[in-house]
């Protein structure tokens, strides 16, 4: 076994892999860039070296730098986490000229079937069904053109190296691929630093089913069953669960095999996934393998009970398998749920800032036998930088069902707070209270077709608007109580959710009873856990335990229960008759400006100050979090200042140009 492994990484993957090499009792040395000097990896690791600039690109990616690090510290094997150079056959080869050890697959493996195009040529030969597409490189735009249109649109446009949901775009016609080959290009360039792309049919609402295996120097491959991520926005992986609602032992069987098979054939020695598009009928076929660690999979260790980093550790050192396949087997169900700095009301775009507070669910089994797990590489005060992926943390909850499990991630997500920047976790909320989701009838077009108009978050129900009331008494009587020096009326009216509600409110039992005056009956609030400050109330409604973000507002308290979210007052009645008398508030004119959606660099200006400019065209791209992010006019118009330049850093909600 290994004495001391270097991690070329950063973020939540680095702080688990240290964590299995603790428990091992190997020392571990991080590797780190100017934006991480501080972060929770620095600090956990038994070492570590300064590798450069903030950009992957001078940092992450250069294989010299990586390994100097392991010749200053004695390092003896590299975990590659994953991303950067996880899925890199070079890389992989120059440890080995190197006399270190990559904590991967072998080098043949990768290059069969590590890199997409490779990987479809060397599945077509094995006689494995993939999905129609050109395989072969794309010299420019104009031949990425001439081949979507012979495949026939829709075609998806992939980076030959790509991963992370990073590189892909899907273009529906001539004009998506005019403007989306470049981009992805660019984008390939920058977070892979391999500009390689290729083309294939995109097929409309499939299922993404896939499934782990894991090999060893000795010739041995199992897999580790499937895991569900048909759920994703922009090809990037959203939630993930595992085993899959679809299949059943017949069809996991057949998946398993043909798997296995694959992998066997490359000589597969390490963990990796292969991935397949599976219809609602059960159908499947080979899609690609991922020769690295993914980023889901929490899910599988949970229904297995296989530390999957400890195995590519023991494989890389040349331990065979412990287990077989007849050894697993499927216990429970596991879900996974991506925290992302990310705005889902600003249609999913990337939020850059610090963890101004940042409470994470506690960890371990609860109550009712159910497990919450948290994989994160942040604590509180730390910062989301633009050069990186935008997760915050993976949020995994493990049932004895899927109901359950279901159950337990939508606590677990209620208990998750965090201010500062813009976060995921009312959308993650919303999916898992939705009966289409709870089902089971999901697909990859999920959330298209749940959410046409982009995410707005959800109305209270009926359970939410008694805790919005609920929660709005109980601080109003804290801090209204303290203005007044203690005297305080019991009367008053609730405004909020749509409603107006007289209620008395009197102490019972060390909580409070909320009588509606009107609807004939009293809501019990119990287990207070809530002082002036805190942004999360914790209680008991009507037996239901629950949290919910709070924070006052100009008038009256914010609550968010989940993904519904309320502004309400609490109101002498007189109070209550005035304010209805108030005019609504006029929305500021933005109609002649374009406006960034999100904070991150300039990478283009297209237009100039005195130019015309038709309604959807492109007038800058903004790139943030390794993602490149067309800015389109809204109006026809002539343009009357342009008041940013190409390579400024701008803030979300900064003009960017006027028109006249």
């Amino acid at each position: 076994m290994f004495r001391k492994i270097l991690i070329a990484n950063r973020g939540e993957i680095a702080v688990r892999i240290i964590k299995t090499c603790r428990r091992l009792g190997i020392a571990t040395v991080v590797v780190y860039s100017e934006a991480d000097a501080d972060s929770m990896a620095v600090e956990m690791a038994d070492e570590s070296v300064f590798i450069g600039p903030a950009p992957a690109s001078a940092s992450y990616l250069v294989a010299d730098k990586i390994v100097e690090a392991c010749r200053a510290t004695g390092a003896e094997a590299v975990h590659p986490g994953f991303g950067f150079l996880s899925e890199n056959a070079g890389f992989a080869k120059r440890l080995a000229d190197e006399g270190i050890v990559f904590i991967g697959p072998n080098p043949h493996a990768i290059e069969a079937m590590g890199d997409k195009i490779e990987s479809k040529k060397f599945a077509a030969r094995a006689n494995v069904s993939v999905v129609p597409g050109h395989v072969g490189e794309i010299d420019d735009t104009a031949h990425a053109i001439r081949i979507s249109e012979d495949i026939g649109y829709p075609v998806m446009i992939k980076a030959s190296a790509g991963g992370g949901g990073k590189g892909i775009r899907v273009a529906w016609n001539r004009q998506d691929v005019e403007e989306g080959f470049p981009a992805v290009r660019a984008e390939a360039k920058a977070s892979f630093g391999d500009d390689r792309i290729f083309i294939e049919k995109f097929i409309e609402s499939p299922r993404h089913i896939e499934i782990q295996v894991l090999g060893d120097k000795h010739g041995n491959v199992i897999h580790l069953f499937e895991r569900e991520c048909s759920i994703q926005r922009r090809n990037q992986k959203v939630i993930e669960e595992a085993p899959s609602p679809l299949l059943d032992e017949a069809t996991r069987a057949a998946m398993g095999a043909q798997a296995v098979a694959l992998a066997k054939a490359v000589n597969y020695d390490s963990a990796g996934t292969v991935e397949f598009v599976a219809g609602q009928d059960r159908s499947f076929y080979f899609l690609e393998m991922n020769t690295r660690l993914q980023v889901e999979h929490p899910v599988t260790e949970l229904i297995t009970g296989v530390d999957l980093v400890e195995q590519m550790i023991r494989s890389a050192a040349g331990e065979p398998l412990a287990f077989s396949q007849a050894d697993l087997a499927i216990n429970g169900w596991a879900m996974e749920s991506r925290i992302y700095a990310e705005d889902p009301y600003r249609g999913f775009l990337p939020s850059i800032g610090r963890l101004v507070r940042y409470s994470p669910p506690e960890e371990g089994e609860s109550a009712d036998g159910t497990l919450v797990r948290n994989d994160a590489g942040v604590r509180e005060g730390d910062e989301i930088s633009m050069y990186y992926d935008p997760m915050i943390s993976k949020l995994s909850t493990w049932g004895p069902d899927r109901i359950a499990a279901i159950d337990a991630m939508g606590e677990a997500l209620e208990n998750f707070h965090i201010e500062g920047l813009g976060q995921n976790i009312p959308f993650l909320a919303a999916v898992m209270d939705q009966d289409r989701f709870r089902s089971g009838r999901i697909s990859t077009a999920y959330i298209k077709d749940e959410f046409p108009d982009g995410f707005q978050g959800t109305v209270p129900d009926a359970f939410q608007k008694d805790l919005m009331t609920a929660v709005a008494c109980a601080m109003h009587r804290v801090v209204a109580g303290r203005a007044a020096g203690g005297r305080l009326r019991d009367d008053w009216i609730v405004i909020g959710a749509g409603e107006h509600r007289p209620v008395l409110v009197e102490t019972a039992d060390g909580g409070l009873k909320i009588d509606l005056l009107e609807e004939g009956r009293a809501l019990s609030l119990s287990g207070i856990d809530w002082r002036p400050g805190l942004p999360v109330f914790r209680a008991v409604l009507d037996g239901r335990a629950f949290a919910c973000a709070v924070q006052p507002a100009a008038e009256g308290y914010v609550i968010r229960h989940r993904a519904a979210t309320s502004r309400i007052l609490v109101l002498s009645p007189r109070s209550a008759q005035l304010h209805d008398m108030l005019p609504p508030k006029k929305a500021a004119d933005t109609a002649k400006l374009v406006i960034s959606p999100m904070p991150g660099l300039v990478v283009t200006l297209d237009v100039e100050a005195g130019q015309s400019v038709r309604s959807g065209e492109q007038v800058a791209i903004i790139e943030a979090m390794k993602m490149q992010n067309i800015i389109r006019a809204e109006r026809d118009g002539v343009v009357k200042a342009v008041l940013v330049a190409a390579g400024a850093s701008v803030a979300a909600d900064e003009v960017l140009i006027e028109f006249g």
